[in-house]
Protein backbone atom coordinates (compact mmCIF):
# COMPACT_ATOMS: atom_id res chain seq x y z
CA UNK A 1 0.00 0.00 0.00
CA UNK A 2 1.62 3.58 -1.05
CA UNK A 3 1.76 5.97 1.71
CA UNK A 4 2.61 9.81 1.88
CA UNK A 5 5.62 10.86 4.06
CA UNK A 6 3.70 11.67 6.71
CA UNK A 7 2.34 8.54 7.68
CA UNK A 8 5.44 6.95 7.07
CA UNK A 9 6.56 9.42 10.07
CA UNK A 10 3.49 8.54 12.05
CA UNK A 11 4.16 4.65 11.65
CA UNK A 12 7.82 5.10 12.55
CA UNK A 13 6.70 7.41 15.91
CA UNK A 14 4.18 5.12 16.83
CA UNK A 15 6.83 1.63 16.93
CA UNK A 16 9.05 0.68 19.61
CA UNK A 17 11.48 -1.96 18.30
CA UNK A 18 12.35 -1.78 14.27
CA UNK A 19 14.95 -3.29 12.00
CA UNK A 20 16.51 -1.76 9.23
CA UNK A 21 17.75 -3.05 6.40
CA UNK A 22 18.98 -2.58 2.95
CA UNK A 23 19.47 -4.53 -0.64
CA UNK A 24 22.44 -6.95 -0.82
CA UNK A 25 25.34 -5.85 -2.48
CA UNK A 26 24.81 -2.42 -0.10
CA UNK A 27 26.09 0.68 -1.08
CA UNK A 28 27.06 4.47 0.61
CA UNK A 29 23.50 4.53 0.06
CA UNK A 30 21.98 1.51 1.06
CA UNK A 31 23.83 1.90 4.27
CA UNK A 32 23.52 5.89 4.88
CA UNK A 33 19.60 5.15 4.50
CA UNK A 34 20.13 3.29 7.00
CA UNK A 35 22.41 4.21 9.49
CA UNK A 36 21.01 7.58 9.19
CA UNK A 37 17.58 6.61 9.86
CA UNK A 38 18.90 4.82 13.05
CA UNK A 39 20.83 7.18 14.88
CA UNK A 40 17.84 9.80 14.43
CA UNK A 41 15.07 6.99 15.80
CA UNK A 42 17.31 6.50 18.64
CA UNK A 43 16.95 9.98 19.54
CA UNK A 44 13.24 9.21 20.18
CA UNK A 45 13.70 6.12 22.24
CA UNK A 46 13.10 3.40 19.68
CA UNK A 47 15.11 0.80 19.88
CA UNK A 48 16.47 0.02 16.53
CA UNK A 49 18.69 -2.81 14.62
CA UNK A 50 20.34 -2.54 11.47
CA UNK A 51 20.79 -6.25 9.48
CA UNK A 52 22.14 -6.69 6.06
CA UNK A 53 22.19 -9.81 4.82
CA UNK A 54 25.79 -9.09 2.82
CA UNK A 55 29.28 -7.76 3.39
CA UNK A 56 29.75 -4.54 3.84
CA UNK A 57 32.14 -2.72 1.65
CA UNK A 58 35.39 -1.57 3.57
CA UNK A 59 35.14 2.20 1.66
CA UNK A 60 32.36 2.39 4.13
CA UNK A 61 34.30 2.34 7.33
CA UNK A 62 34.43 6.21 7.71
CA UNK A 63 30.68 5.58 8.28
CA UNK A 64 29.94 6.29 12.19
CA UNK A 65 28.13 2.81 13.48
CA UNK A 66 28.86 1.13 11.02
CA UNK A 67 30.24 -1.35 13.60
CA UNK A 68 26.60 -1.79 14.63
CA UNK A 69 25.46 -3.73 11.79
CA UNK A 70 24.89 -7.45 12.04
CA UNK A 71 24.10 -9.93 9.77
CA UNK A 72 20.62 -12.45 10.01
CA UNK A 73 22.35 -15.47 11.73
CA UNK A 74 19.39 -15.56 14.26
CA UNK A 75 16.38 -18.01 13.40
CA UNK A 76 13.93 -15.44 13.74
CA UNK A 77 13.52 -11.64 14.81
CA UNK A 78 10.70 -9.30 16.57
CA UNK A 79 10.22 -5.96 15.81
CA UNK A 80 7.24 -3.76 15.13
CA UNK A 81 7.87 -3.00 11.72
CA UNK A 82 10.95 -4.29 9.40
CA UNK A 83 11.80 -1.22 7.49
CA UNK A 84 13.49 -1.98 4.18
CA UNK A 85 15.58 0.61 2.73
CA UNK A 86 16.18 1.66 -0.77
CA UNK A 87 15.17 -1.62 -2.17
CA UNK A 88 12.19 -3.84 -2.38
CA UNK A 89 11.11 -6.82 -0.42
CA UNK A 90 13.34 -9.69 -3.31
CA UNK A 91 16.78 -7.77 -3.10
CA UNK A 92 17.33 -7.72 0.80
CA UNK A 93 17.69 -11.26 1.54
CA UNK A 94 16.45 -14.04 4.07
CA UNK A 95 15.25 -11.17 6.64
CA UNK A 96 11.94 -11.07 5.22
CA UNK A 97 11.85 -14.82 6.04
CA UNK A 98 12.92 -14.42 9.31
CA UNK A 99 11.27 -11.33 10.54
CA UNK A 100 7.61 -11.49 10.11
CA UNK A 101 6.97 -7.77 11.08
CA UNK A 102 4.72 -5.72 8.53
CA UNK A 103 6.97 -4.18 6.29
CA UNK A 104 7.41 -0.39 5.81
CA UNK A 105 9.31 -0.02 2.93
CA UNK A 106 11.09 3.72 2.03
CA UNK A 107 12.38 3.73 -1.47
CA UNK A 108 13.54 6.07 -4.54
CA UNK A 109 13.55 3.41 -6.93
CA UNK A 110 10.86 3.68 -9.70
CA UNK A 111 10.76 -0.18 -10.09
CA UNK A 112 9.92 -0.92 -6.92
CA UNK A 113 7.67 -4.00 -7.31
CA UNK A 114 4.92 -2.17 -4.39
CA UNK A 115 4.96 -5.41 -2.42
CA UNK A 116 5.68 -4.17 0.56
CA UNK A 117 2.26 -3.53 3.21
CA UNK A 118 3.58 0.07 2.96
CA UNK A 119 5.74 1.63 0.84
CA UNK A 120 7.26 5.45 0.40
CA UNK A 121 8.37 6.11 -2.55
CA UNK A 122 9.63 8.90 -4.32
CA UNK A 123 11.86 8.24 -7.73
CA UNK A 124 12.46 11.92 -7.99
CA UNK A 125 14.86 11.51 -5.00
CA UNK A 126 18.33 12.01 -5.74
CA UNK A 127 18.87 9.27 -2.99
CA UNK A 128 17.07 7.09 -0.10
CA UNK A 129 19.06 9.31 1.91
CA UNK A 130 17.41 12.17 0.50
CA UNK A 131 14.00 11.10 1.87
CA UNK A 132 15.55 10.27 4.85
CA UNK A 133 16.36 13.96 5.23
CA UNK A 134 12.93 14.44 4.61
CA UNK A 135 11.49 12.57 6.95
CA UNK A 136 13.50 14.00 9.68
CA UNK A 137 12.11 16.92 8.84
CA UNK A 138 9.05 15.09 9.29
CA UNK A 139 10.06 13.44 12.49
CA UNK A 140 10.78 17.12 13.97
CA UNK A 141 14.43 15.40 14.59
CA UNK A 142 17.65 17.57 14.50
CA UNK A 143 20.53 16.45 12.77
CA UNK A 144 23.74 15.91 14.62
CA UNK A 145 27.40 15.15 13.45
CA UNK A 146 26.94 11.14 12.84
CA UNK A 147 23.26 10.88 11.55
CA UNK A 148 24.41 14.14 9.20
CA UNK A 149 27.14 12.13 8.01
CA UNK A 150 25.31 9.08 6.95
CA UNK A 151 22.45 10.80 5.60
CA UNK A 152 25.55 12.98 3.67
CA UNK A 153 27.62 10.04 2.61
CA UNK A 154 23.98 8.41 1.05
CA UNK A 155 23.46 11.43 -0.92
CA UNK A 156 26.92 12.00 -2.44
CA UNK A 157 27.71 8.24 -3.18
CA UNK A 158 24.13 8.21 -5.34
CA UNK A 159 24.78 11.55 -6.52
CA UNK A 160 28.10 10.95 -7.95
CA UNK A 161 29.19 13.63 -5.39
CA UNK A 162 26.29 15.63 -7.17
CA UNK A 163 27.62 15.31 -10.68
CA UNK A 164 24.97 12.75 -11.68
CA UNK A 165 21.81 14.41 -13.21
CA UNK A 166 19.60 13.55 -10.65
CA UNK A 167 21.48 15.91 -8.47
CA UNK A 168 18.49 18.74 -8.23
CA UNK A 169 18.37 22.06 -5.75
CA UNK A 170 16.83 20.22 -3.37
CA UNK A 171 20.07 17.30 -3.22
CA UNK A 172 22.24 20.63 -2.64
CA UNK A 173 20.43 22.57 -0.33
CA UNK A 174 19.61 19.31 1.98
CA UNK A 175 23.70 18.66 1.78
CA UNK A 176 24.36 22.15 2.63
CA UNK A 177 22.59 22.04 5.64
CA UNK A 178 23.83 18.70 6.87
CA UNK A 179 27.14 20.22 6.54
CA UNK A 180 26.35 22.47 8.77
CA UNK A 181 26.83 20.15 11.68
CA UNK A 182 30.41 20.47 10.97
CA UNK A 183 30.79 17.09 9.09
CA UNK A 184 34.22 17.73 6.27
CA UNK A 185 32.90 16.54 2.78
CA UNK A 186 36.62 16.50 2.07
CA UNK A 187 37.17 14.28 4.90
CA UNK A 188 34.44 12.01 3.67
CA UNK A 189 35.23 11.75 -0.12
CA UNK A 190 38.81 11.52 0.87
CA UNK A 191 38.54 8.40 3.08
CA UNK A 192 35.32 6.81 0.45
CA UNK A 193 37.96 7.22 -2.41
CA UNK A 194 40.91 5.66 -0.86
CA UNK A 195 42.15 2.16 -2.24
CA UNK A 196 44.12 -0.44 -1.45
CA UNK A 197 47.02 -0.99 -3.54
CA UNK A 198 45.22 -4.53 -4.24
CA UNK A 199 42.05 -2.68 -5.52
CA UNK A 200 44.16 -0.49 -7.40
CA UNK A 201 45.85 -3.98 -9.12
CA UNK A 202 42.21 -5.58 -9.32
CA UNK A 203 41.40 -2.24 -11.34
CA UNK A 204 44.18 -2.81 -13.79
CA UNK A 205 43.52 -6.26 -14.52
CA UNK A 206 39.44 -5.44 -14.56
CA UNK A 207 40.30 -2.94 -17.47
CA UNK A 208 42.16 -5.78 -19.38
CA UNK A 209 38.64 -7.34 -19.66
CA UNK A 210 36.86 -4.08 -21.79
CA UNK A 211 34.91 -4.62 -24.61
CA UNK A 212 32.99 -1.90 -26.51
CA UNK A 213 29.78 -3.16 -28.79
CA UNK A 214 27.33 -0.95 -30.72
CA UNK A 215 29.92 1.20 -32.66
CA UNK A 216 31.18 2.21 -29.62
CA UNK A 217 28.09 3.31 -27.51
CA UNK A 218 28.19 0.14 -25.00
CA UNK A 219 31.27 -0.62 -23.18
CA UNK A 220 31.66 -3.61 -20.35
CA UNK A 221 33.68 -5.34 -17.78
CA UNK A 222 33.38 -8.66 -17.60
CA UNK A 223 34.21 -10.41 -14.57
CA UNK A 224 34.50 -13.86 -14.61
CA UNK A 225 34.22 -16.47 -11.37
CA UNK A 226 37.99 -16.66 -10.80
CA UNK A 227 38.43 -12.78 -11.66
CA UNK A 228 36.10 -11.74 -9.32
CA UNK A 229 37.17 -14.30 -5.98
CA UNK A 230 40.74 -12.67 -7.02
CA UNK A 231 39.29 -8.81 -6.44
CA UNK A 232 38.80 -7.71 -3.00
CA UNK A 233 35.69 -5.97 -4.38
CA UNK A 234 34.58 -3.75 -7.49
CA UNK A 235 33.25 -0.72 -6.22
CA UNK A 236 34.03 1.86 -8.75
CA UNK A 237 34.74 -0.14 -11.80
CA UNK A 238 31.95 1.38 -13.87
CA UNK A 239 32.98 4.86 -13.47
CA UNK A 240 36.43 3.74 -15.14
CA UNK A 241 34.46 3.04 -18.79
CA UNK A 242 31.60 5.55 -18.04
CA UNK A 243 33.50 8.09 -19.51
CA UNK A 244 35.01 6.72 -22.52
CA UNK A 245 33.99 8.99 -25.23
CA UNK A 246 30.92 7.95 -27.42
CA UNK A 247 29.75 5.62 -24.81
CA UNK A 248 25.79 5.99 -23.41
CA UNK A 249 25.57 2.41 -21.56
CA UNK A 250 28.26 1.02 -19.64
CA UNK A 251 28.28 -2.21 -17.96
CA UNK A 252 29.82 -4.30 -15.07
CA UNK A 253 29.20 -8.11 -14.94
CA UNK A 254 30.54 -10.11 -12.33
CA UNK A 255 30.16 -13.78 -11.54
CA UNK A 256 29.77 -13.85 -7.73
CA UNK A 257 28.90 -17.43 -7.78
CA UNK A 258 29.69 -20.55 -10.71
CA UNK A 259 25.97 -19.85 -11.91
CA UNK A 260 25.29 -16.37 -10.30
CA UNK A 261 26.64 -12.98 -11.82
CA UNK A 262 25.70 -9.60 -10.75
CA UNK A 263 24.96 -6.86 -12.92
CA UNK A 264 25.89 -3.02 -12.48
CA UNK A 265 24.49 -1.13 -15.74
CA UNK A 266 24.97 3.14 -16.28
CA UNK A 267 24.02 5.53 -19.09
CA UNK A 268 24.00 9.22 -20.42
CA UNK A 269 21.04 8.47 -22.52
CA UNK A 270 18.93 5.09 -22.19
CA UNK A 271 16.68 4.03 -20.03
CA UNK A 272 18.69 1.08 -18.10
CA UNK A 273 16.25 0.53 -15.29
CA UNK A 274 13.55 -1.02 -18.34
CA UNK A 275 16.72 -3.33 -19.09
CA UNK A 276 17.37 -4.47 -15.58
CA UNK A 277 13.27 -4.58 -15.31
CA UNK A 278 13.36 -7.08 -17.98
CA UNK A 279 15.94 -9.39 -16.40
CA UNK A 280 14.26 -9.29 -12.95
CA UNK A 281 16.21 -6.25 -11.35
CA UNK A 282 15.50 -2.73 -11.10
CA UNK A 283 16.79 0.94 -10.32
CA UNK A 284 16.83 4.32 -12.41
CA UNK A 285 16.93 5.63 -15.69
CA UNK A 286 20.26 6.28 -15.65
CA UNK A 287 21.48 3.47 -12.98
CA UNK A 288 20.38 0.25 -12.38
CA UNK A 289 21.41 -3.44 -11.71
CA UNK A 290 20.00 -7.25 -11.43
CA UNK A 291 21.41 -10.67 -10.81
CA UNK A 292 21.52 -13.61 -13.53
CA UNK A 293 21.22 -16.90 -12.23
CA UNK A 294 23.65 -18.49 -15.16
CA UNK A 295 26.56 -19.26 -15.51
CA UNK A 296 29.32 -16.39 -17.13
CA UNK A 297 29.20 -16.94 -20.65
CA UNK A 298 25.35 -17.63 -20.72
CA UNK A 299 24.94 -14.42 -18.57
CA UNK A 300 27.57 -12.55 -20.88
CA UNK A 301 25.83 -13.28 -23.76
CA UNK A 302 22.09 -13.16 -22.19
CA UNK A 303 22.65 -9.46 -20.99
CA UNK A 304 24.63 -8.09 -24.20
CA UNK A 305 21.50 -9.15 -26.24
CA UNK A 306 18.85 -7.57 -23.99
CA UNK A 307 21.43 -4.36 -23.98
CA UNK A 308 21.69 -3.88 -27.97
CA UNK A 309 17.79 -4.78 -28.15
CA UNK A 310 16.93 -2.39 -26.24
CA UNK A 311 19.28 -0.03 -28.32
CA UNK A 312 17.80 -0.66 -31.77
CA UNK A 313 14.04 0.39 -30.13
Amino acid sequence: MLITLRETADRLMAANSLILTAHVNPDGDAIGSCLGLKFLLETMGKRVQVIIDDDIPKFLNIMPGIEEIKKPVEESYEADYLVILDACLDRVGVLPEKCKAPVLNIDHHGTNDELADYLYLDAESAATAEIIYRLAKALGIRFDKDSATAVYIGLATDSGYFKYSNTTPHTMRAAAELMETGIRPEKISEAIETKDFSVIQGMAKALQTVELFADGKVAGVFLDHELTSSLDNTEGFIDLIRVIDGVDVSVVLKAVEPEVCRVSMRSKVTDVSLIAAGMGGGGHKRAAGCTIKMPFAEAKKYLMSEILKALEV
